[in-house]
């Protein structure tokens, strides 16, 4: 496929226009790149075959590692992106589902929760589950990513589940839902232990200069509503994503929220109460992006939104029509970032990334 601007021989990213642009601090008109993840099954090739470099895999071994970040940070920079986004989450031990990746020579595993049967159902689960410890945590990765950012590059980072994803984890999706009704006082005492170490893990990232942004992912929807009833989310999940906001703006940061579903019901309650500065995640059959910005755009940056359907399924030209159509509707009203609806998992064709990515390039610095 042509490609007009990738990769980078001279990327220029600017990490404090992006963060201005999307707080609507900044006259300027570029429209700059978002990304939530994307999989190591596209970054592979892009670094062989566009950028000449060798694949390192990601592995814990120390100099591997380390080979691995130069990668990611060299893909996310000349791709054309202002940051480079990495999370990692503490330890929690929880039942999990494996299967083989649908997607041919992907070579992994994914990974789903038992949604039936959790790691704490009683009291006694929960006196005898061991709660990892902020000095369990291997902070490496972060503080290599922060330390090796070319110029005028920030680094984007959260722990990996959020509230109500790690609660339910623990608790399964099923556990805690007859918990909400038969032991509230269980399930309080689970989000407070869970809520406690996300705060204590954020007290140390905060601490990391380049740090321009937390962007939390948190899931709290399906196609027609909350995971748990608004009143729950109100009671247990959402003041801890308000401590959590309360931090990282004590810090002089934004504090972004990935939430797949459909959210609409608490959606005031995210930017009144919680404080959230950004809002990631949209597909086109629950609220389509360009309508979700037309009614809370004025309150909050708007990132993302291209329907992760058609980054799947369609041409690579569709995908360049609709990347500019979002453009020139969403990124003309301002706070606006293009990118993926959610993310790119590894079912996303790689000329279909590249091409919205390249076309975002083209025509997002226009305005």
């Amino acid at each position: 496929m042509m490609l007009r601007h990738l990769p980078l021989t001279r990327p220029k990213p600017d990490a404090t226009e992006f963060i201005d642009i999307l707080m609507g601090r900044s006259q300027s008109r570029r429209v700059p790149l978002i990304e939530y993840i994307v999989d190591d099954f596209l970054i592979e090739p892009i670094m062989k075959n566009l950028l000449g470099r060798k694949w390192i895999p990601f592995s814990r071994q120390r100099e591997a590692l380390q080979a691995y970040f130069d990668n990611f940070i060299e893909f996310w920079w000349r791709m054309g992106y202002d940051f480079v986004r990495y999370e990692e989450g503490l330890p929690f031990s929880e039942r999990n589902v494996s299967v083989p990746d649908v997607v041919a020579g992907a070579n992994k595993s994914r990974i789903w929760v038992d949604l039936h049967q959790g790691s704490i159902a009683t009291w006694n689960d929960f006196e005898q589950y061991h709660w990892p410890e902020i000095e369990e945590m291997d902070f490496f990765p972060f503080e290599y990513l922060n330390k090796h950012l070319p110029e005028g590059m920030g680094f984007i980072t959260c722990h990996g589940a959020g509230i109500l994803e790690r609660l339910s984890n623990i608790m399964s999706y099923e556990g805690l839902s007859l918990a909400l009704y038969d032991q509230p006082a269980l399930v309080q005492a689970v989000v407070d232990q869970i809520g406690g170490l996300l705060l204590a893990f954020y007290r140390h990232l905060l601490d990391l200069e380049n740090v321009i942004v937390i962007f939390q992912g948190d899931d709290m929807g399906f196609r027609s509503g909350t995971l748990i009833s608004p009143d729950d989310l109100r009671k247990y999940v959402l003041p801890w994503h308000q401590k959590l906001a309360a931090l990282v703006h004590a810090h002089s940061r934004p504090y972004f929220l990935h939430s797949c579903g459909n959210v609409e019901a608490i959606m005031e309650d995210l930017i009144a109460k919680v404080g959230i500065d950004g809002k990631h995640s949209y597909e086109d059959a629950i609220l389509p992006v360009q309508e979700f910005q037309a009614r809370f755009g004025e309150k909050i940056a708007v990132l993302g939104g291209l329907d992760l359907n058609i980054l799947s399924a369609a041409s690579p030209e569709q995908v360049r029509q609709k990347t500019r159509w979002l453009i020139e509707t969403c990124g003309a009203r301002g706070r606006y970032a293009i990118g993926s609806g959610n993310s790119i998992p590894s079912y996303v064709p790689l000329e279909n990334y590249l091409a919205m990515v390249d076309e975002a390039l083209e025509c997002g610095r226009e305005g």
